[in-house]
């Protein structure tokens, strides 16, 4: 078996989440969801789980971050252009997702940011290793 990552994120409205995440590019696999939580499929071993509180909690003892006003972790995801960046940022913020600050420059990189309606962080970068300064 190939090794594979899950991103499981507390989300308040998980078909709202869904759509949300669908305007972002990511599938969704049915097998692996149901009205509690939707499996959403980025590549052949990247998975975002988006799970309402409750099921999010029966995971774990700890109490839920707010992360609508603390950050509780930064999730990245490289793109093949910066004309993918922008099209799937459009489509995001469409869906009712946020761009908390402008587009970063680092001159081989650009970067935007993304948040969901629950405040999870998604940084969208395009890189050209051929502008990799050394």
């Amino acid at each position: 078996m190939p090794k594979q990552i899950f991103v499981n994120l507390a989300v308040n409205d998980v078909q709202k989440s869904m759509q949300l995440y669908t305007a972002m590019g990511f599938t969704n696999n049915p097998q692996f969801s149901d009205d509690a939580g939707k499996c959403m499929v980025w590549g052949d071993s990247i998975f975002v789980m988006l799970l309402s509180h409750d099921k999010f909690k029966s995971f774990t003892n700890k109490p839920l971050a707010d992360t609508k006003s603390h950050i509780a972790g930064l999730f990245s995801l490289s793109l093949d252009s910066l004309d993918e960046m922008h099209a799937i940022m459009s489509n995001a913020l469409a869906a009712g997702g946020i761009e908390p600050n402008e587009m970063r420059d680092y001159s081989f990189m650009q970067q935007r940011t993304l948040e969901d309606f629950d405040g999870h962080t998604w940084e969208l970068f395009y890189m050209d290793m051929s502008k990799f300064p050394g």
